[in-house]
């Protein structure tokens, strides 16, 4: 059962997402605040497991809040809900469980509650918010979720990036230089400016005429002249600490 606390400067927007929230099976109990700076200053005596907070508010955005909330000893998971799509990729670099379109439906929203719920399960188990990441994708209208760690690699594919684990792949809407970026401490290097692979998941190293490319389940992938160096050294010193 989750605490959530609710935030948005809008009162019927307020008013409407506690009201939901309330009725759901995971949420134990609501408190809501009209802006961040009330949200904080209910924070310094509520502990709460999940944050559902707007983006655009007067004074301290939402995002403004998360990246204060992100330095609290026990982090709440956040849900960014929001009118706006062109925060996605910032609420991802975020760490942001949910990113929920206005105007929502109750299905949609309460997918975003399941979403927090697991997280806040899987941090309480783990002890740690930071030891694997789920990964929300969308397939013909519906929501999958993956984990991080099963992800064997990404490509690029325009702006969006495409997972791909042993069982398919799934498109996300991040640029592949994030999640580098993002996933770097989780075993993830870019091998190639199209590709970014889990060291984990190579199965072969190879070499032709001085050009390298790794093998994941079956598929070769090119190493790039500009990043082999950087992936033999890691694999090195992978080994090394193997042994």
């Amino acid at each position: 059962m989750l605490s959530v606390l609710a935030v948005d400067d809008e009162p019927p927007a307020l008013a409407e997402l506690a009201y939901l929230l309330e009725q759901n099976e995971h949420v134990d109990r609501v408190l809501t605040a009209g802006d961040g700076a009330g949200a904080l200053r209910l924070l310094e005596h509520q502990h709460v497991d999940t944050v559902f907070l707007d983006i655009r508010m007067p004074g301290l955005s939402g995002l403004d809040l998360a990246r204060v909330l992100a330095k609290f000893r026990r982090p709440p998971a956040v849900v960014f809900v929001t009118a706006y799509d062109d925060h996605a990729v910032t609420a991802f670099d975020l760490n942001a469980v949910d990113y929920v379109m206005k105007p929502f439906r109750r299905e949609r929203l309460y997918e975003a509650v399941r979403r927090a719920a697991d997280h806040v399960q899987g941090s309480r188990a783990t002890g740690d918010d930071l030891d694997d990441e789920t990964i929300s994708v969308e397939l013909g209208g519906i929501t999958r979720f993956i984990r991080r760690s099963d992800v064997a690699y990404v490509t690029a594919q325009g702006d969006y990036a495409r997972l791909h684990t042993r069982d398919g792949s799934h498109l996300l809407r991040v640029p592949l230089a994030t999640l580098e970026e993002r996933w770097a401490g989780a075993g993830f290097v870019r091998i190639h400016r199209s590709y970014l692979v889990a060291l984990g998941a190579i199965d072969e190293l190879r070499v032709d005429a001085g050009r390298y490319s790794v093998v994941i389940a079956g598929t070769t992938l090119p190493v790039s002249r500009r990043h082999t160096r950087e992936l033999r050294d890691v694999l090195v010193y992978r080994a090394g600490e193997g042994r």
